[in-house]
């Protein structure tokens, strides 16, 4: 499964888990088959790098830094998703006797029209 933009990842640096972070947006670089990577790091405080990469590269394929091996892991949620029935259709109302007697409450004002008196 192909890693993107609003994924999260875990960043391995030197073949040790380093950190977290989102990726925010992925551009072509000027260089072609590289992508300027936007990653939003979750550390405190919040941090933003831009790494130029691989498309392969952001899959998770190893790659080198000034010589420190780093790795971009796709994080999946250890939650699963519940499937969610699709919501019936709402109840016919039976249909609604006269009143009989005036019906009592405040006045309902527009805020729109209150708005155009100003």
């Amino acid at each position: 499964m192909a890693t993107t933009i609003s994924d999260l990842v875990l960043v391995h640096i030197d073949n040790k888990p380093g950190f977290y972070a989102r990726i925010e947006d992925v551009a072509p670089d000027v260089k072609a088959g590289w992508w300027r990577v936007k990653l939003l790091v979750l550390t405190v405080p919040l941090e933003v790098y831009t790494w130029i990469l691989e498309e392969v590269q952001i899959n998770g394929t190893p790659f080198t830094m000034g010589g420190t091996p780093v790795r971009l892991e796709k994080v999946e949620s250890p939650v699963e998703r519940e499937e969610v029935p699709p919501p019936s259709p709402p109840p016919v109302d039976p249909p609604v006797a006269e009143e009989t007697e005036p019906a009592r409450g405040g006045k309902v004002v527009s805020l729109l029209d209150r708005k155009k008196d100003k």
